[in-house]
């Protein structure tokens, strides 16, 4: 999963929400100089990104990515199910996306200088351009896949990627809404976090019922 999702699923935590954020950045020995919640967020980070890879839903997103991502596919699906998270927030955090973004950017910036040197360059952009809350539209997850392109090893795919993502729009969206509530009860059971706001009753006989994001139309 992409950075909205690892916000989402660290719950009120603050050490472990760092720690979730700087997961795929601590390498080695160095993990040894961060605080416990912090060393459980990044553990966290990681338990995530394999069940998220393992799962029978997000194979299937992927296969529609490889002709233009191969290896990088999965990075591509990451980025997309944050945008169902972000557009249908409603549905999984009685919380406004908005401030959920601002109150995390606020929160990493006061420990920035606990931030690894790579994450310390990236945090000013991710609020710059309020990535998080951007998500909640195509357009902001074409911006940052143009971004990452530019300052990462993923390659400059992206008119396939959104061409991809709007011609099977309504499947990608039903594989995540497979996925992601198997992904929540995950962190309940293995590492006993509940996302901030979320109630096992809005999942009732399998089946979703979406809310959009309430700010969408009023930003």
């Amino acid at each position: 999963m992409n950075f909205l999702a690892h916000l989402y699923l660290s719950g009120d935590n603050v050490d472990i929400r760092m720690g979730n954020l700087i997961g795929d950045f601590v390498k080695g020995r160095s993990l040894g100089r961060y605080p416990d919640g912090v060393q459980k967020g990044i553990f966290l980070h990681r338990a995530i990104d394999f069940y998220t890879d393992t799962h029978p839903a997000t194979f299937e997103v992927r296969q529609l990515f490889r002709q233009g991502y191969r290896k990088y596919a999965g990075v591509v699906v990451d980025v997309f199910f944050d945008h169902f998270l972000a557009r249908y927030w409603g549905t999984f955090s009685p919380y406004p996306l908005r401030g959920f973004t601002r109150k995390f950017y606020y929160q990493m910036a006061l420990r920035y200088r606990e931030l690894p040197k790579s994450v310390r360059n990236l945090l000013p952009l991710l609020i710059q351009t309020d990535r998080l809350y951007s998500y909640h539209k195509v357009e902001g997850v074409e911006s940052a896949l143009q971004i990452m392109s530019r300052v990462t090893s993923l390659p400059d795919e992206t008119k396939f990627a959104i061409e991809t993502l709007n011609y099977h729009y309504s499947y990608i969206r039903d594989q995540f809404l497979i996925f992601f509530p198997d992904l929540i009860d995950f962190v309940k059971v293995d590492y006993n976090i509940v996302p901030a706001g979320w109630k096992e009753e809005l999942v009732q006989a399998g089946a979703i019922e979406l809310k959009e994001n309430e700010e969408k139309n009023g930003e």
